[in-house]
């Protein structure tokens, strides 16, 4: 090639990447000011979700105490500890609450009294379970439910922050003896006073909470339960029946649908033996932890567990476990209905109208 040429494809070429570097620094700016405007538009909009969503005001009824009195035996001693979901923020009666209802369909399941203890406080993020399960302790508890993982997502907690307090009470109260269900973090997507895109990514970052709990939670010896959109469709139905009053906790109606996902996982935590942990090989519902993790935060009322295969706890995707879909069945189950694998699970002793459930049995 001559000289001029060269000089002729030179300066082509410094005009070409000229033109590319305008154009990539143009691009660079336009998704700057696009995330900026994106960010200042969530930003607005969860300003707007706070105005709508009022701050709690008084702490919701306790409903510590004997449920079951009347069966014979020594009591279950239950713990509920977590956030305003598990304390049962939005209803008026004691009966209501979470904990309440959970104690009472297990009494009315196993023919047993149940001692119930609620340490959850509305308002706590996963960091401030630590009191919480100090005082849980004390009680040398048989299982203790925690329900938490909301107020992290709407603080911006980090994940990897937040499940390392979590799997540190879970791993406390398995060692003071204690079975542990985790009912894992809710779609905040659900939440009407959340709008798009806002929604979306509450949704997003509810799954990816709900997800890493699971892992964690199983790792260290709990059992979990996706909570989920469990609530959403009803939600969006019925919202005026399902919320309370301030539009973002459930109504007492709400708590009885998620109380139902929960027992049966509970019920099973406290009957369960050495052979709970065992799955024979090619198990329906056997997945890799990460695998069942994700899965879980997808279908709302999924129960995970860790399992054994072939005598082993892990195969070539990590840890072992188990998923069973927890369609709640409210009222006395069918003579002869079963539960099975992926399937249902009829229970009693739970119902979604709250106001037939006994405060203390």
């Amino acid at each position: 090639m001559s000289p001029a040429g060269s000089r002729v494809r030179k300066r082509t070429s410094w005009r070409v990447a000229r033109r590319v570097a305008k154009l990539a620094a143009l691009g660079v700016g336009l998704t700057a000011m696009s995330s900026a405007a994106a960010t200042a538009l969530l930003v607005g909009q969860a300003r707007a979700a706070r105005r709508v969503i009022p701050l709690a005001e008084a702490p919701p009824p306790r409903g510590d105490g004997i449920y079951g009195a009347k069966f014979p035996g020594e009591p279950i001693t239950m713990v509920v500890l977590g956030d305003s979901s598990a304390a049962g923020y939005g209803v008026h009666r004691p009966r209501e609450t979470p904990g309440a209802l959970l104690a009472t369909g297990t009494s009315r399941r196993l023919r047993r009294p149940v001692r119930l203890y609620r340490y959850a406080v509305v308002g706590c993020l996963s960091s401030g379970l630590r009191p919480q399960v100090d005082a849980a302790v004390e009680r040398r508890p048989d299982v203790a439910v925690i329900l938490i993982g909301g107020n992290d997502v709407t603080n911006r907690t980090p994940p990897a922050v937040a499940v390392r307090h979590l799997v540190e009470a879970v791993r406390r109260l398995r060692a003071a003896g204690a079975e542990v269900v985790v009912g894992t973090c809710p779609d905040l997507g659900a939440i009407q006073p959340i709008k798009p895109p806002l929604r979306w990514l509450a949704r997003q970052w509810s799954r990816q909470m709900a997800a890493a709990q699971t892992m964690a939670v199983v790792e260290a010896g709990g059992w979990t339960v996706s909570l989920g959109d469990l609530l959403g469709p009803r939600f969006a139905a019925e919202p005026t029946r399902m919320f309370a009053w301030d539009h973002f906790h459930p109504s007492a109606e709400g708590y009885a649908i998620a109380a139902a996902a929960l027992l049966p996982t509970v019920l099973a935590a406290l009957g369960s033996g050495a052979e709970r942990r065992t799955a024979p090989l090619g198990a329906a519902g056997v997945r890799s932890l990460p695998a069942a993790a994700y899965e879980a935060a997808r279908h709302a009322g999924t129960e995970v567990r860790g399992v054994r295969v072939g005598g082993r706890d892990r195969g070539p995707g990590g840890r072992w476990a188990q998923l069973r879909r927890r369609r709640p069945r409210f009222g006395h189950p069918r003579s002869g209905e079963a539960e099975g694998v992926l399937g249902t699970a009829p229970l009693d002793g739970v119902t979604t109208r709250p106001s037939t459930v006994e405060d203390r049995a």
